[in-house]
């Protein structure tokens, strides 16, 4: 990811380079703006803290590319809350995101531990939103309920199972999706069937997160072809994150922007 990474550092730009009113707004108001008080995240920061010290084993049945880190079957929680959780400024991204868009309707593939779930359900919910949630590995999906139970966070439903059996039908079931984030499968095939799958059910302001675009050659060859989708309007490169926009008003453009 090194060459990666110096490559977008290369590219990457500031507010001044944006003429379009729309990215202008959404990159100080919303990319590179700060969420205010850290007390309503501090629940959840604070339990963070307490899985990246937890010893307790979990059995990883990893349907996706796998971890960089540690590729055991068994894995400590406190291994994955250290080192496959996205952090608290990612969080607060995310979470500002679906504030910016008044989301209700939030879609997550990749539950894991549920520490950035967490940030989506509350997010959403000024406007009433739910969660719907996917996780591959059921013990893993246990942890993250008993956390969601923890935080007292009622408005998030986790579906356990393989992503390409269970996605599809439960996309079909939900109304206009507003918000998805892309945290499963790091490899190009799955990456794309599941954002063609999210496809069939979105409107004009719905706003799409991946995770990783530069994680590996797969990801990058995922990037690219969402960004030429004849669908995508806007996306924005911010190195660990890409975001997709479909807004109709928009001229079709990609954006490669500082965080």
């Amino acid at each position: 990811m090194l060459l990666a990474y110096l490559r977008y550092l290369s590219r990457a730009r500031d507010e001044h380079s944006l003429h379009s009113p729309f990215l202008f707004s959404l990159y100080l108001q919303v990319i590179r703006a700060k969420t205010g008080s850290k007390v309503l995240f501090a629940p959840i920061q604070n339990l963070r803290r307490e899985l990246r010290k937890s010893r307790q084993l979990v059995t990883i049945a990893d349907l996706g590319a796998g971890s960089k880190i540690n590729s055991s079957r068994q894995r400590s929680i406190g291994d994955i809350a250290r080192n496959s959780q996205k952090s608290a400024r990612f969080g607060r991204l995310l979470f500002r995101l679906i504030q910016r868009f008044s989301a209700k309707v939030i879609v997550d593939l990749g539950t894991s531990l549920g520490i950035t779930t967490a940030y989506l359900a509350e997010a959403t919910k000024p406007y009433g939103g739910h969660v719907l949630t996917f996780e591959g590995c059921p013990e893993t999906a246990s942890v993250a309920r008993h956390n969601f139970e923890r935080l007292a966070i009622q408005n998030i439903e986790v579906v356990v199972g393989n992503l390409d059996e269970t996605l599809a039908q439960a996309i079909a079931a939900l109304p206009p999706i507003d918000f998805v984030f892309f945290d499963a499968n790091h490899r190009y095939e799955p990456t794309v069937h599941y954002f063609e799958t999210c496809l069939t059910n979105i409107h004009n302001d719905t706003v799409f997160v991946f995770d990783d675009i530069h994680w590996s050659d797969e990801m990058e060859q995922a990037w690219g072809y969402i960004k030429t989708h004849q669908s995508v309007r806007v996306t924005v490169d911010l190195f660990w994150v890409g975001l997709v926009f479909f807004r109709k008003e928009q001229p079709k453009q990609d954006f490669v922007l500082q965080f």
